[in-house]
């Protein structure tokens, strides 16, 4: 049986590796020969960027989905690598947060296996302590619905969590949809709820920015389209 699970951040954009990923961190990931993964396409990049000590060929790679079965996890963490060890990635960003990975960390624990989180970006925490919002209650609720009837009924709702609590509310979208996420929360929220958006963090393209929902109407829309982007509000 395997002694530790690592939980390794990878990139959430293209930027230098340097800049996002301490250098403990990335030695140790470069060293693991088995890995869980939600896609094993992006995280062969991202071990082709920080250098491996085995060449990738000699890796392996599990791939994760919100359907694959326990026993099937509990195999993997089982089956771990030489060392006793095995690495878990995101698609970009911490494991375990806001993708299917929380399984693979919570079987580990039911099977007496260390749980060892290691440093790297987090799009949610840096949008939260860039936006100058309330930081000590707050909640990340994923995607909201996509359809427009649905999703501004779900965003007025989040509006009134907000304003009832005092809580920020955090939530993604898919990157092509961005826009019509933007204009949702335009056209649904009170002109006061402050809106935060924090675009691309940590690359070149990073750009994060909090106003009210009037001083958003007032002005030109951000360029979104395509980009990834956490939005983040509070209502009074």
């Amino acid at each position: 049986m395997p002694a530790t699970l690592h939980l390794i951040p990878v990139g959430l954009g293209d930027a230098p590796t340097a800049s996002w990923l301490p250098a403990d961190t990335q030695a140790l990931a470069a060293r693991l020969d088995c890995y869980i993964a939600e896609n094993a396409k992006t995280a062969r990049a991202f071990l082709k960027l920080i250098g491996t000590q085995k060449p990738l060929q000699e890796i392996t790679i599990h791939t994760l989905t919100p359907k694959t079965p326990a026993e099937e996890i509990s195999r993997w963490l089982k089956d771990a690598g030489t060392e006793g060890e095995i690495g878990l990635v995101s698609e970009a960003g911490c494991p375990a947060v806001a993708d299917p990975g929380a399984k693979v960390v919570m079987a580990a624990h039911k099977m007496g296996i260390r749980v060892i989180p290691w440093v790297g970006p987090s799009s949610i925490l840096l949008g939260l302590m860039a936006s100058g919002l309330d930081g000590q209650r707050f909640t990340f609720h994923g995607y909201a619905p996509v359809n427009p009837a649905e999703r501004s009924k779900q965003l007025k709702a989040w509006e009134s969590q907000s304003a009832k609590l005092h809580q920020t509310q955090l939530f993604i979208e898919t990157p092509y949809r961005n826009m019509a996420m933007f204009e949702s929360l335009t056209n649904s929220l009170r002109p006061d709820t402050r809106l935060c958006i924090a675009r691309s963090v940590t690359t070149q393209e990073e750009w994060i920015k909090t106003k009210t929902i009037s001083q958003w109407k007032s002005g030109p829309a951000p360029e979104l389209d395509k980009k990834p982007t956490l939005f983040l509000f509070l209502s009074n």
